[in-house]
């Protein structure tokens, strides 16, 4: 199906993601920070993104899909953290905050990842206009 890169510097997220994934036939990879995400976006380009955005620094995942888009990246992105809840802020509406076509609170149900997941990579492939 997908090649999908999973960042999170939480390994039961990046377990649990990778699992949940795999079993509906998607290739992962995970990485545990930003520079290494980098490096395996270089040396694989994904299909889709999850990209936690508190890691190593607050805003590691935020820098990091910013410097993405700036470099003409155009895989969907979701972004999965617990920040909303800490905040209080809806991140999920601001393209500008936020550059990412996606954002899940943490914790997510299984069943809301993989709906999530497929409804970008059917927009990516041209099979929608919500992207």
């Amino acid at each position: 199906m997908a090649n999908i890169l999973l960042i999170d510097d939480d390994p039961d997220v990046t377990e649990a993601g990778k699992l949940v994934l795999q079993k509906e036939g998607h290739q992962v990879t995970t990485c545990n920070n930003a520079e290494a995400g980098m490096a395996a976006i270089k040396q694989s380009a994904p299909d889709l993104l999850i990209l936690d955005i508190m890691m190593q620094n607050p805003d590691d995942g935020i820098n990091m899909a910013r410097q993405l888009k700036k470099a003409g990246c155009t895989f969907p992105i979701i972004m999965l953290s617990a920040i909303g809840s800490v905040t209080g802020m809806n991140y999920g509406t601001d393209k500008e905050m936020l550059p990412a076509e996606a954002f899940i609170d943490k914790p997510v149900k299984p069943a809301a990842l993989i709906e999530k997941v497929n409804e970008l990579l059917k927009c990516s492939k041209g099979g929608c206009s919500c992207c």
